[in-house]
């Protein structure tokens, strides 16, 4: 499995007045723009998705729908309360692993330091790794057999920057 990890895209900053519950920040304009630009790399990578996998948070839902606009793929796209900040990766893992037919390339949206957390579980078996992934980031491990644990190869961490590039 191709397990791919896309970190929301800018979104109001915390605290701010009217939007004072965590889950109910939305995107600001600049957000959604680089998500636009990402989306555009992601297709001249011919990225495509099996499975599209959001934290239901407002502004991870928006960068899933955004990205699943772009790429035509709004019939894939799913939610799991196991990506908000909190979620449990062992439950995240067991549903996963759960679908039939299993997916070959899924893509994962959620929030830090949870996905950095994730990532470093799978690729070093210890959520205690340092890894940074900046918002708008997007990550690709090489998965065997996903388990809560060593299981993956990091191929690549690109920057919002870096895919703006490629668009």
């Amino acid at each position: 499995m191709n397990l791919y990890i896309l970190r929301h895209g800018i979104a109001v900053d915390p605290g701010t007045p009217g939007f004072e519950n965590d889950s109910g920040r939305p995107l600001v304009p600049k957000g959604e723009r680089r998500l636009r630009k990402a989306a555009a790399a992601m297709k001249e990578m011919e990225l495509s998705f099996d499975l599209i996998l959001s934290s239901p948070f407002v502004r991870a839902r928006q960068t899933a729908e955004i990205i699943a606009e772009e790429l035509k793929l709004q019939k894939r796209l799913h939610f799991s309360d196991e990506l908000v900040p909190d979620g449990d990766f062992r439950t995240l893992i067991q549903e996963l692993n759960g679908l039939k037919p299993a997916p070959e390339n899924a893509l994962l949206v959620g929030h830090e330091p949870h996905m950095s957390r994730l990532i470093a579980l799978l690729v070093a078996g210890d959520q205690r790794a340092t890894i940074e992934m900046k918002k708008g980031g997007l990550c690709k491990l090489e998965v065997e057999n996903l388990r809560a644990g060593h299981c993956a190869r990091l191929a690549w961490l690109l920057t919002p920057a870096q895919m703006e590039l490629m668009a």
